[in-house]
């Protein structure tokens, strides 16, 4: 899938209304006439818009190799700390966001790595890589996206700021093989307005050993992702990885989408069955 992304120069229109108090004095430069109860809420409020509340939710399942969860640690935690990245954060109407960031496998199993932080700048940023690069690496059993999009869905509540939109980043190099049907757990967070994008890791060869599938970019196509401007970047080339993970953060941030957007009918039948996973399994272990 070919990308459209384009950090250009963006016009952010600022309107600041401004007045006199009637029947106030000043007595001095340094006098202030005391905030309103709804001035106040107003200025809180504002204090906690970001322009995007993100939440990266990672694979960690075993069919991941030890060398791709170091690159996928690495790939997140360089793209946060990028000029680009953070020249995309300026261009945003608050220039802030917030972003929590965990690990899944099975339907169980979600370990929250970074809770929420707000991102405004180098130094946020910089936390927050440093948070994701010290956390010891682990592998665990199962693939369960609807366990994730499950987990992910109460965060939102969490979170002390509020976004303009609200996103669920996911990737993964496999099928759902665990818990809920994932499209059941998709439907849920969309009629709740939440976006789901997808980055599904092709860098092997399908293997019956650790139920890779060919085609998993069309199943998360199909299946996974949803929203307005959803889209999938795929990694094809382990050497593409960072860069992949740069680009979809980019995008996210930005608010941008591909230059061939995800265009589904509801009553086309996907292209790769959304539950083949689960069917998978079943052949292999007889459940």
């Amino acid at each position: 899938m070919r990308l459209l992304f384009s950090i250009g120069a963006v016009l952010v229109a600022g309107m600041f209304a401004g007045g006199d108090v009637a029947g106030v004095a000043a007595p001095g430069p340094k006098f202030e006439p005391p905030r309103t109860q709804p001035q106040r809420l107003a200025a809180d409020r504002d204090a906690q818009t970001v322009d995007v509340e993100l939440i990266l939710a990672v694979d960690v399942s075993y069919s991941m190799d030890m060398d791709e969860l170091a690159i996928q640690r690495e790939g997140y935690a360089q793209a946060i700390q990028s000029k680009e990245f953070l020249q995309a954060l300026k261009l945003g109407p608050n220039g802030r966001i917030a972003v929590t960031y965990f690990e899944w496998a099975a339907s169980s199993d979600q370990k929250i790595i970074i809770p929420w932080r707000l991102v405004d700048g180098p130094e946020t940023a910089d936390a927050v890589a440093a948070e994701i690069m010290k956390t010891p690496i682990r592998r665990a059993s199962r693939t369960s996206i609807s366990g994730a999009i499950t987990f992910a869905m109460p965060l939102f509540d969490e979170d002390p700021y509020r976004g303009l939109r609200r996103v669920i980043d996911i990737s993964g190099d496999g099928p759902n093989n665990n818990g809920g049907p994932v499209t059941v757990a998709r439907d849920a967070a969309l009629e709740k307005g939440v976006v789901i994008n997808g980055l599904p890791i092709m860098v092997k060869e399908p293997s019956y050993s650790t139920m890779d599938i060919d085609n998993l970019d069309l199943y998360y196509e199909d299946c996974v992702i949803g929203g307005p401007g959803s889209f999938v970047i795929t990694i094809k080339d382990r050497d593409k990885f960072k860069e992949a993970i740069r680009t979809k953060l980019l995008m996210e941030v930005a608010g941008r989408t591909p230059e061939r957007p995800v265009v589904r009918v509801a009553d086309k039948e996907p292209r790769v069955s959304c539950l083949i996973g689960e069917k998978i399994w079943s052949d292999r272990w007889g459940r």
